[in-house]
């Protein structure tokens, strides 16, 4: 039986401080942990905080992390999942990190946050263009694929995931504002539509704008194929380490054929 184990992280903004990265990043290796994810704004500060700071704090930032995971990946055999700021030209890029013991990739995030108190789409330079696949990759047997927060509403980027047969989405977020219910919602919905694994870390923290308090809540979660939380972290700093099976999702596949439907449909 394919079993994979896999990680997230629930913390707020790291700043220029690594020592709590190792700690956590140095206990999921020893419990197992192949795959780690951490949230969004972690790394990096919240995009609305970016504004007052210099580039080249950011850049430096942004690459002391890199370093750092780069490091850690050769050091214990893992592979991490970060979302990170990256400037190119003086423009700041949303993009999520895929670092191994051998190489780094990077997924700029497609669609972004529009809206007028929370416009990631103005600040960010990232390009505005038809959607081609989130980022998917294959670890220990098990199809995986990266998909920012913001991306998990749309069904176009849905319909790639099930057309590469994806068993496990890794789900980086930082959610606020006390949507805790239409997350948990959302995501369990798609986890069970779709028959796959949804792994969630959302960021902590708080940010304050005028008379707007921005609370970042943790509800880090693993949810299974047939929508049941299997874990679920609260509102404090901690991690989440788990095993998956690829038992569930070929198991949960076949009880409700749903693929099949689409497929003797022509829709896959």
């Amino acid at each position: 039986m394919k079993t994979l184990t896999v990680a997230a992280l629930q913390l707020p903004t790291l700043g220029m401080n690594a020592t709590r990265l190792e700690f956590y990043l140095k206990n999921a290796a020893e419990r197992g942990a192949r795959l780690v994810l951490l949230g969004e704004y972690v790394l990096n500060h919240f995009f609305r905080e970016l504004e007052g700071i210099p580039r080249s704090m950011v850049r430096e930032q942004s690459r002391k992390h890199l370093e750092l995971l780069q490091k850690l990946a050769k050091k214990h055999d893992m592979v991490f999942i970060a979302p990170l700021v990256r400037i190119k030209k003086k423009q700041f890029y949303k993009t999520i990190a895929k670092i191994t013991p051998k190489s780094v990739k990077y997924y700029t995030q497609q669609i972004l946050i529009p809206y007028e108190h929370w416009n990631e789409e103005a600040f960010f330079s990232n390009p505005v263009e038809a959607l081609r696949d989130p980022m998917i990759f294959k670890i220990d047997g098990f199809r995986v694929a990266v998909m920012a927060g913001y991306e998990l509403h749309f069904d176009p980027l849905w319909k790639r995931l099930d057309e590469r047969k994806v068993d496990l989405v890794l789900l980086p977020t930082a959610s606020t504002f006390g949507s805790h219910n239409r997350w948990r919602t959302l995501i369990k919905s798609r986890a069970f539509i779709h028959g796959c694994y949804i792994l969630r870390a959302n960021r902590l923290g708080e940010f304050s704008e005028g008379e707007i308090r921005w609370r970042f809540y943790g509800d880090s979660m693993l949810v299974n194929p047939d929508g049941e939380v299997e874990m679920m972290l609260e509102d404090k700093e901690s991690m989440l380490v788990e095993p998956i099976e690829k038992a569930a999702v070929k198991e949960h596949r076949k009880s409700w054929r749903f693929r099949e439907a689409l497929e003797r449909r022509g829709a896959l």
